[in-house]
């Protein structure tokens, strides 16, 4: 965002709204608008560069002896140039081939030992005096282009302002200023500080300076009734929603052309280019408020629309509907895109550029001027799509204020019947979804002591009020609360914290109390969800698993493809990617995504992890039922290809690493005793799983994990080996898991075989606990008892019982146990196990 010292100097002088904005220069203003406003990019002195050039009148014109084009000129500069070859009158001889030069003319003078601004910055060319096929020219008389004003290199400039000979051009024209360059994100949120307006105001807010805004910028400005019989002008709004406000007027017998050079000069020192008096105002507005302009050739507009008069409507565009822009690109709108119509075509990209079916040209006479709200995040994928990135796109998709239309359509009409003549010639339209509204929002209410007590400060509410009086907020004071009212054009302020910060940014964030925080020097507290991850990946890790990070995001089709309803899952409004459709429901198909791809990259055995958060529909935070809840998974893919498949089946080997993690004898459902219709969540984390051959961990009626192999149509549709299993439990499963150290005894360890006969149908894992139990509570003291089972077998004569067998170590932390110690041990464990099980010692 550039702004013009000088042009806000003259508007403090023309409307008396603030005091000076650089009363300690300008490096002082910089530093402060950098520490208060916004980071300043660059600073330009044009002064520099039109130093030296001064306004003289040509007091004679006559023909070059020796050339068909130019002449030798004698100007009256006023004496004020020294060491320059004068005639007896004091004249000053110029030789100049425009041809537009003559007698009584004033023009910019470049005398001898000044640059030519056009080579500033390049190859600055300084002039002379030097003759010129015969005849001496001292410097020379300058075009437009010559003068870094614009590309007319037709003729020399002619002065049009009330200017005498001897003035300098810089101060007639503003040209002794300074362009402050801001950043433009640091304005993300102030759209009203893309006007030069909204920065002056902030400039004296900074300096404690009260300012006031111009009579004419208010949100009931008024323009004045048609003249004669007027133009017909009918405007509707299909997108209420997106356009809440729409501001048109029509106006006639205007006169396009050129626009006076102070205007020219204006938008060029900002970075604009001069086109004609209608579009230069129109820019020099968005300039000075922040509101984009539009203005429209009335007759093209009602040439293209039905019946008589001008039709306008904001609407979507049809589809296959064209536009040719401004810049000569013709594009098909996307379908979302906000469009202004006739009743029968395309005429404008709302927002952001009009078309050139409708532009205002040379031989325009009638003229409707638009300022509209649109919505800035449509305006924003429209630029995005089209690749349309204009000064309005700039400001619009900053969300303007709907309440300033008025006022800057008020002014401008007054402005266009001075600069080019003409009449209002319909009554204003303004279609307006925030009638009645004084401000974007609400009043909001804080006390000075909530202010305070962020920023440090003591400052009493009074002292507060002030610095928001100063730009204009409206503040009501009672005791300790203020209630604060901001402007109609402000959109930032609208909680507690926001007038925090504003108060914070006028007071001065350099003034504030500089003290560090205090903290305790106490530990912080364990977080055991962080422990218990990292347990978990150091177990997995050791057990020869890989972890993988996946996005949170999936997929539709892999959801599909894993058996899970995309209608449970949360879709994603602005995603990402195209691959990146809905928030995953469970881990595993993030991981069975990942498995084909590493078999076909040569990995035949692998396993992969990963500890992440799932969504689903409905499930909703017990805090918040506004947002989603957030369940944290452990999940685990193991997998051989063809040539490495191991003996045994998959399950197993996914138990196995499941083991590692957490007690599985005891605490697993075969999946198919279980009702997956009562339980939705566990329905769809179960989804790629065959139920013959899977287990689920249930609590309090519902799946909290699932391991097993997985169905035949989930390996087909993401191209599984025979051999992959896997598992996915719920992290509070594992949250009771401990890792507490036990020393080893200091002497020699025993180790037996003892081999039971048990009934068929006693699980093996309810066998080994009670052994192991047993032998923890045994007579010997204290020692340290491992169980291992080391073989199961059953006889085929016998299929009403096994035998299973046990390798037992025992080691004593008090002494050495004797074998006949251990014998004893193993005779009480066998007849435990006979009491308990009918157990049989082989």
């Amino acid at each position: 965002m550039k702004i013009s010292l000088n042009e806000i100097r003259y508007y403090r002088g023309l409307y008396s709204w603030s005091g000076d904005p650089a009363p300690q220069g300008v490096d002082a203003l910089v530093e402060k608008l950098g520490a208060q406003l916004g980071a300043v990019e660059e600073v330009e002195n044009l002064g520099e560069t039109y130093k030296g050039i001064v306004i003289a009148k040509v007091v004679s014109c006559t023909n070059h002896p020796d050339s068909d084009h130019m002449h030798v000129c004698l100007l009256d500069d006023g004496g004020v140039v020294q060491n320059v070859d004068r005639n007896e009158q004091g004249y000053v001889q110029v030789v100049c081939g425009a041809p537009n030069v003559r007698e009584g003319l004033l023009v910019a003078w470049l005398p001898p030992g000044s640059t030519v601004p056009e080579s500033v910055g390049k190859d600055p060319f300084v002039l002379g005096a030097r003759e010129l096929r015969g005849v001496t020219s001292n410097g020379m008389i300058a075009s437009m282009r010559e003068l870094a004003l614009g590309d007319d290199h037709e003729g020399i400039l002619e002065v049009d302002e009330d200017a005498k000979p001897g003035d300098d051009f810089a101060k007639t024209y503003g040209l002794d200023d300074y362009i402050i360059d801001i950043e433009n994100k640091m304005f993300t949120h102030r759209p009203d500080c893309f006007g030069m307006i909204g920065v002056a105001r902030e400039i004296a807010g900074i300096q404690h300076q009260a300012f006031k805004s111009p009579d004419w910028y208010r949100p009931d400005a008024q323009v004045d009734a048609p003249e004669g019989p007027g133009l017909k002008l009918q405007v509707t709004n299909e997108l209420p929603e997106e356009v809440p406000r729409f501001v048109a007027v029509a106006m006639d017998n205007i006169t396009v052309g050129p626009s006076p050079l102070w205007l020219q000069i204006s938008l060029i020192r900002l970075g604009l280019r001069p086109i004609n008096n209608i579009v230069d105002l129109t820019n020099y507005y968005m300039l000075l408020t922040g509101q984009p302009i539009h203005a429209y050739d009335y007759d093209k507009v009602a040439e293209r629309s039905n019946g008589d008069g001008a039709a306008m409507v904001i609407r979507r565009p049809h589809p296959g509907e064209n536009i040719t822009l401004l810049n000569g690109k013709t594009i098909e709108p996307r379908s979302e895109a906000m469009m202004v119509a006739t009743d029968k075509e395309l005429i404008c990209v709302g927002g952001a550029m009009g078309g050139a079916d409708t532009e205002v040209s040379g031989e325009t006479k009638n003229i409707i001027i638009e300022a509209a709200n649109w919505d800035m995040y449509s305006i924003r994928r429209t630029a995005m799509a089209h690749g349309i990135f204009t000064d309005a796109v700039t400001r619009f998709n900053k969300g303007q204020s709907p309440l300033q239309n008025r006022a800057v359509v008020a002014k401008i009409v007054g402005d266009i019947r001075q600069i080019a003549g003409g009449n209002v010639a319909s009554e204003m339209v303004d279609l307006n979804q925030v009638q009645g509204r004084e401000w974007v929002h609400p009043p909001v209410p804080v006390t000075a002591e909530f202010i305070n007590v962020r920023l440090g400060t003591s400052l009493a509410a009074d002292e507060m009020k002030t610095l928001l009086e100063n730009v204009e907020c409206q503040v009501a004071v009672d005791g300790d609360t203020l209630t604060v009212t901001a402007p109609f054009w402000r959109t930032d302020i609208e909680t507690r914290e926001d007038a925090v910060e504003e108060v914070g940014r006028l007071y001065g964030y350099d003034r504030l109390p500089l003290e560090l925080p205090k903290r305790s020097i106490k530990p912080v507290a364990k977080n055991t969800t962080l422990e218990l991850k990292g347990q978990l990946r150091t177990t997995l890790a050791k057990a020869g698993a890989n972890e993988v990070l996946t996005y949170s995001f999936v997929h539709g089709d892999l959801l599909q493809k894993a058996g899970q309803d995309p209608a449970d899952a949360f879709q994603v409004g602005n995603a990402l990617s195209p691959d990146l459709q809905y928030y995953r429901l469970s881990l595993t198909p993030s991981l069975l995504d990942k498995v084909h791809s590493n078999i076909k990259a040569g990995y035949d055995e692998f396993a992969l992890f990963e500890i992440g958060k799932s969504h689903f529909v409905g499930e909703m935070a017990a805090d918040d039922p506004d947002v989603p809840n957030e369940d944290t998974h452990l999940a685990l893919v193991v997998a051989y290809g063809d040539k490495k498949s191991p003996a045994g089946a998959p399950y197993y080997h996914a138990r196995k690493y499941l083991g590692q993690v957490m007690p599985v004898e005891g605490a697993l459902v075969p999946l198919t005793s279980f009702d997956l219709e009562s339980d939705k969540w566990g329905k769809q984390l179960a989804a790629p799983y065959e139920p013959g051959r899977s287990a689920v961990i249930v609590r309090d009626g519902q799946i909290w994990g699932v391991v097993g192999e997985f169905k035949a149509s989930v390996r087909r549709a993401l191209k599984l080996p025979p051999f992959a299993a896997g598992f996915e439990v719920h992290l509070d499963v594992l949250s009771g898991r401990t890792t507490d150290y036990q020393p080893l005894p200091r002497f020699p360890k025993v180790t037996q075989d003892i081999t039971l006969k048990v009934a068929a149908d006693l699980p093996l894992g309810e066998l080994a606990a009670f052994v192991e139990a047993q032998l923890a509570g045994s007579q010997l003291g204290q020692v340290l008892a491992r169980v291992e089972p080391l073989d199961l077998y059953q006889r085929t004569e016998d299929t009403a019982h096994k035998q299973a067998t046990f390798r037992l170590s025992v080691a004593s932390y008090e002494r050495t146990l004797t074998d006949t110690e251990v014998n004893k041990l193993l005779d009480d464990v066998a007849a435990a196990a006979g009491t308990k099980f009918g157990a049989e010692r082989m």
